[in-house]
């Protein structure tokens, strides 16, 4: 006969497992909605450098600055989240991994270009015009964040696209590259938010409205942070969803090198 708690707990337990499975949602969509979202992010940021901030241009001037953010939040932020979540697709979960691995890594790739380019702006932009370059804690934070998604990448490429790498390092890289995935795309949102801020402050003074006083503009861009930090937390909790993951992710064949894998 069970004691009157260990009834209650069982009862609970069947009680929750009908919720469970209602939240188990299917990937597919979730993936649509997520990339909807992504792209609402690119456009919010080039529509507020459009719009508010005078444009694009390549003559080092303000409009060359604007480079910056759109190619920040385009690489770093919705092609890394495109990438991180390649393996969640049903479609890999079976079949040879080659083409899903040469999908990941040039997505991964494609971000980290798109980061350089924008950091390219960012520098050009402030030697023209005379402006330190690292003294604030976004650029900071930027800085650490594309350097971090440089070592990831190598590290990615040696240890599970070529031959080289035994199969019990790569056993022990891919926890470490799961974990600096996830960790490099926060920083990316926290990079992004703050970098938003920061241009608000410099911008929204010296005959425009304060920022304090909370115009369109700052109104726009904020709604932008909160998007961009939307999308990082989705991305993140389809990481940690269970029920998303690869069923094999600790079989031999995902820890085959690309040049070794069958086609």
């Amino acid at each position: 006969m069970e004691a009157p708690g260990e009834a209650e707990g069982a009862a609970g337990l069947r009680c929750r497992h009908p919720v469970a499975e209602m939240l188990d949602l299917p990937f597919l969509p979730f993936c649509i909605l997520l990339g909807g979202l992504g792209f609402v992010c690119v456009a919010f940021v080039s529509a507020w450098c459009q719009h508010w901030r005078g444009g694009f241009a390549l003559d080092g001037s303000a409009q060359t600055f604007n480079w910056h953010p759109v190619l920040m939040v385009t690489g770093m932020v919705v092609l890394y989240g495109a990438a991180a979540l390649v393996y969640r697709l049903p479609p890999t979960w079976s079949g040879p991994k080659l083409p899903w691995k040469v999908l990941h890594g040039t997505l991964a790739l494609a971000a980290f270009v798109l980061a350089v380019l924008g950091l390219v702006a960012v520098f050009r932009f402030h030697n023209d015009h005379g402006t330190p370059n690292m003294y604030s804690l976004h650029s900071w934070l930027g800085l650490v964040t594309v350097l971090l998604f440089s070592c990831q990448w190598l590290a990615g490429f040696s240890a599970f696209l070529l031959p080289w790498a035994p199969a019990w390092l790569r056993t022990l890289y891919k926890p470490v590259h799961i974990f600096f995935g996830s960790t490099i795309l926060m920083l990316s949102v926290a990079s992004c938010m703050s970098g938003i801020n920061e241009k608000l402050f410099f911008s929204l003074k010296n005959g425009t409205t304060e920022y304090k006083r909370l115009p369109a503009e700052a109104v726009f861009a904020n709604t932008l942070g909160l998007l961009i930090l939307l999308f990082g937390v989705l991305v993140l909790g389809a990481l940690a969803r269970p029920s998303w993951k690869r069923p094999d992710a600790d079989s031999p064949d995902s820890r085959q090198p690309l040049l070794t894998a069958e086609r």
